[in-house]
């Protein structure tokens, strides 16, 4: 008998009236607000313009969206293509099927694409969004959660998710809740960047690939508990593989990009305002404002002095 388990919701959609609030939606919706308002800050305090995030984020999230739909689509394709299945679900986003891998790869598209309207090099706001992204996929995944799928094994534990639903397949008992497991380890993954980029002052694209390959580790233990239908490469689920292989080129990527261009960028954003320092929102242009001021203040007052002596010695000479 369990002692305590995760109830599931009873549904994913609540109605606001005539209008449904699909719970897997308003997860990707907040989660989006939180990235932008987290890289807006880390972009400031880094030199940027405020709402320059916000602009360019109008550019990803729609790619990112796109880019994880037809990942998912791709890779589970019997599941809208096969015998009995219809085709038009795979347009229903907010039923679920979301692969964070397309997401990542065409939103990063969309954020070139802003950069490049904007003069902004994209590692550099790459690694201004880094912890933002892992946020929003830390509560993006509690839409698995009002859908009652991507859980893992069965299990006991008291902290295990109990499934009701018996639709798709699936078998009503407690089971991992492997979208907790993620969440907790998106969180994990958006301090490990904030801190190591405040510590070694990340530059050049190197706070984002601390985050890519961070998230692969955790996300390759976490898929293989998973016990949805997924397809297998030498007995080991598809997105596993993909885990492991970014993982290697993220880590790749940390250590040439270190010995080819260390440390940060002078300059993020052209025109903007310089002196954004630490990515935790401490700005030191007012320190060095004040320092400029000074030396100016004792500028002019050794030039003063310069000029009355000339003037007492033009006087004795008189």
């Amino acid at each position: 008998m369990e002692l305590a388990f995760i109830p599931s919701p009873s549904r994913g959609v609540l109605y606001l009236g005539p209008v449904p609030l699909r719970g897997y939606a308003f997860c990707i919706i907040i989660g989006v607000f939180v990235a932008v308002w987290l890289g807006n800050r880390r972009w400031i305090a880094r030199g940027g313009r405020a709402g320059t995030v916000a602009d360019i984020a109008v550019w990803a999230v729609p790619f990112g969206l796109v880019g994880g739909r037809l990942y998912h689509v791709i890779t589970d394709y019997e599941l809208y293509f096969s015998e009995g299945r219809d085709w038009v679900d795979a347009f229903k986003i907010w039923e679920g099927g979301l692969g964070i891998w397309g997401a990542i790869a065409l939103g990063a598209l969309g954020a070139w694409i802003g950069c490049r309207r904007r003069g902004i090099p994209l590692p550099a706001y790459a690694d201004a969004v880094a912890p933002g992204i892992a946020l929003a996929q830390a509560i993006g995944r509690w839409g698995n959660w009002f859908n009652q799928e991507l859980y893992g094994k069965p299990t006991d534990l008291p902290w295990a998710l109990e499934i009701t639903s018996s639709a798709d397949g699936r078998v009503p008992g407690t089971y991992h809740p492997t979208f907790l497991y993620e969440s907790l380890w998106c969180i994990g993954v958006a301090l490990l960047v904030i801190w190591a980029d405040r510590r070694f002052r990340l530059g050049h694209g190197r706070a984002f690939a601390l985050y890519v390959a961070a998230y692969c580790a955790g996300r390759a233990w976490i898929e293989y508990m998973r016990v949805d239908e997924a397809h297998h490469i030498l007995g080991l689920r598809l997105n596993v593989w993909t885990a492991m292989l970014v993982f290697l080129v993220a880590v790749a990527y940390l250590v040439l990009s270190a010995k080819k261009r260390p440390g940060r960028e002078a300059v993020v954003e052209p025109g903007a305002a310089t002196g954004g320092d630490d990515a935790d929102g401490v700005n030191q242009s007012d320190g060095a404002g004040r320092e400029d001021a000074a030396e100016s203040d004792a500028a002019d007052d050794d030039e003063t002095k310069d000029e009355t002596k000339d003037e007492a010695g033009s006087g004795r000479k008189t």
